[in-house]
């Protein structure tokens, strides 16, 4: 979840109230107040919430939630009689283009702060990190409309933000700082994506880098917006968010028309709704009245229209309202979880641990009682992890994430191992030895089954040491078993070994291979061991 650093005298200023009153109520929003400083306060917000990025934001929902002011922004947008022409050679680039112009920009510091927060924060939450959205803001004094949106040859020169020298565009993915950070992005296309004004001049190479000519400073007065991406949906959440923060700012929105569509609207959208629902799922009795005036406080427009039913206006900067329960959550939030009573359940039952919980108990304790330290790793990982660090071949039966939010988290973990590998990579630093484990849910087809695994590296780590370690964790577990020699590749050859219970491999255990190690950056020797435990819960 992205942190959001907040200017403590710029957030009080827009909220109007004092910062220790904003401190005490963030909470209560369904945010996490991270770090308290004498400039500045750290504030953890949920994925969900991109429109709170930003001190702008924050303040707006703030000003609703204390009831400093209720109810649905309205926002006024005129034509700025500014245009843009998007290439048909970027329909299998990037193909999406949102804009807009914002006018009597007076930004301070604190405000040019808060926007790059913003525009970072939409790139990690909203943008996927610039793969699915990037953000363009530009001085727009300093170029001329129209404007045009190409795929350019990759010859294209001009001078970088933050460099004094042109650089053609391979350059820049090569050279520069942004340009190596997301060159895996479009360095696979004929063509990159360009942004020039009617004179040939670059505003900025999407989604790298923008150009030095239209660089923001705080005698900016004037901006335009460009936000691109391969998902139209998201370009415009993104183009609405920062155009209300620019609002808070005191600046004026206006459109862009972009091969003859004019946009954006700013328009809420809308939605009907039923006390009786939202009293059923939250267990809060309101009727529809109080549950407007709830919603107000949300910054939502309501229209009473019976006993039970409300008119909803969705901010056009509230991407997360899917659905009814959305806004039944926000009129809970608006009352005060610590206001709902606690009660029993009217029902009274017995419960007993789950087998396969039972016998997770079971090994912690076997493995604890030998010096093993539990670690709890992620579900999901990546091909990279599981099978090429650990020269595996990938698993056929792996399940894929079908919309991954990074290239670390790809696949449901088949093994427990490769997590464990993963987590003495990231400790390598720390004394040794190590000595860890972790027992946990795989999946493979649509098969979800339990695993553990274990691993120990110091100095001396060796097929001896992992060998007495199954034992013992068989002996407690009361699991007959006998070794055979392996051929699992993650192991070294001659130092590993396939453990068989019941005619049938259950584990694998050994001295990690060299070629292991070195694709996890570890330097001392490695053992580990790893058992299917679906044979166990019988145990």
């Amino acid at each position: 979840m992205p942190v959001v650093k907040l200017n403590n005298e710029y957030l009080a200023r827009l909220t109007r109230c004092d910062i220790k009153t904003i401190r005490d109520n963030l909470p209560m929003m369904g945010s996490e107040v991270e770090r308290e400083e004498e400039e500045q306060t750290d504030v953890q917000y949920f994925p969900n919430r991109p429109d709170l990025y930003s001190a702008e934001g924050t303040a707006r929902a703030l000003r609703g939630y204390l009831g400093i002011e209720k109810g649905l922004v309205e926002y006024t947008v005129k034509p700025s009689g500014i245009s843009f022409h998007v290439d048909e050679g970027l329909k299998n680039i990037r193909p999406y283009l949102g804009s807009a112009v914002i006018r009597n920009v007076n930004m301070d510091n604190a405000m040019i702060e808060s926007l790059m927060g913003l525009q970072e924060s939409l790139h990690w939450a909203v943008g996927r990190g610039r793969k699915k959205v990037a953000i363009g803001v530009h001085e727009l004094d300093k170029v001329e409309g129209p404007f045009t949106y190409l795929a350019a040859e990759k010859s294209t020169s001009f001078v970088p933000l933050d460099y004094d020298r042109e650089m053609n565009m391979d350059e820049i993915l090569a050279e520069h700082p942004k340009g190596r950070a997301y060159a895996k992005i479009v360095q696979d296309f004929d063509k990159y994506p360009l942004i020039v004004d009617s004179k040939g001049r670059v505003c900025s190479f999407p989604p790298i880098i923008n150009g030095e000519l239209t660089r923001v400073t705080e005698n900016t007065h004037n901006i335009l917006l460009d936000v691109t991406g391969i998902e139209p949906r998201a370009v415009s959440v993104a183009v609405n968010i920062l155009c209300t923060a620019f609002v808070e700012m005191g600046a004026s929105v206006e459109t862009v028309t972009i091969d003859g569509v004019e946009g954006p609207t700013l328009a809420p959208s809308k939605r009907r709704v039923s006390a009786a629902e939202c009293t059923k799922l939250t267990g809060i009795p309101m009727t529809a009245a109080e549950m407007a005036a709830l919603l107000e406080k949300m910054r939502f427009g309501c229209q009473v229209i019976d006993e039970d039913k409300v008119v909803v206006s969705i901010p056009c900067y509230r991407a997360d309202i899917m659905h009814d329960c959305d806004i039944y959550e926000d009129a809970a939030i608006a009352y005060g979880y610590d206001k709902i009573a606690a009660e029993l359940p009217p029902g009274f039952t017995i419960g007993k641990p789950h087998p396969v919980q039972a016998l997770y108990s079971e090994v912690r304790a076997a493995m604890t009682g030998q010096g093993y330290l539990e670690n709890t790793p992620f579900t999901l990982t990546s091909e990279d992890v599981a099978y090429t660090k650990m020269n595996r071949p990938a698993n056929p039966k792996a399940l894929h994430v079908l919309h991954p939010i990074s290239e670390d988290q790809t696949i449901i973990r088949t093994d427990i191992l490769p997590m464990l590998m993963e987590s003495l990579a990231l400790n390598r630093s720390r004394e040794l030895p190590q000595r860890i484990f972790a027992c946990g849910d795989v999946v493979e087809s649509l098969t979800t089954y339990p695993k553990m695994a274990g691993a120990v590296i110091h100095t001396g780590a060796d097929f001896s040491e992992i060998y007495a370690a199954v034992d013992s964790f068989c002996m407690m577990m009361s699991i007959p078993y006998e070794v055979k020699e392996s051929d699992d590749p993650a192991f070294i050859e001659g130092r590993r070994g396939t453990i068989v219970s019941g005619g049938k491999a259950i584990g694998v255990f050994g001295e990690i291979s060299p070629a292991v190690l070195n694709a996890f950056g570890l330097e001392q020797p490695t053992a580990a061991f790893e058992i299917d435990l679906r044979d166990f819960v019988k145990y």
